[in-house]
């Protein structure tokens, strides 16, 4: 699967982060399974607030409709620079997440030019749910 495409996507979507107490910034692109895209960036501010790239783009999707995903592209590091190191979704994002996600839903983390993939349950094994 070519993803140069999401990548670059991704890499804009960071270039637009608010983050001005942090200093890192994060981008990605949710891809529904009918082929549309959604994209967001972290937004901080002074207190608990604040909102990672991942809930951007879900929320966008899910305000527009959207129900079923296929994978999320992530992208993120210190602000000006490009990534160290590789970037997952934190703990809040992967809790959001599955509430809208199959077993068959990926996660791509980018890391200068390794592609890592993932599977919710691999990155989330234990997650809550109301049965």
């Amino acid at each position: 699967m070519d993803l140069s495409e999401d990548i670059q996507m991704a890499e804009e979507m960071r270039n637009r982060s608010h983050a001005p107490y942090s200093k890192y910034t994060a981008g990605c692109v949710l891809v529904c399974k009918n082929g549309k895209k959604y994209m967001g960036c972290n937004v901080e501010n002074a207190g608990i607030q604040s909102i990672c790239a991942e809930r951007v783009a879900f929320t966008k999707a899910i305000s527009e409709g959207e129900k079923e995903f296929s994978y999320i592209l992530t992208v993120g590091g210190k602000s000006g620079e490009k990534p160290e190191g590789e970037y997952l979704p934190c703990g809040y994002c992967r809790q959001f997440m599955n509430e809208f996600v199959d077993k068959d839903f990926k996660i791509y983390s980018v890391n200068k030019d390794i592609i890592r993939e993932y599977a919710m349950d691999e990155i989330f094994p234990y997650n809550f749910q109301i049965d």
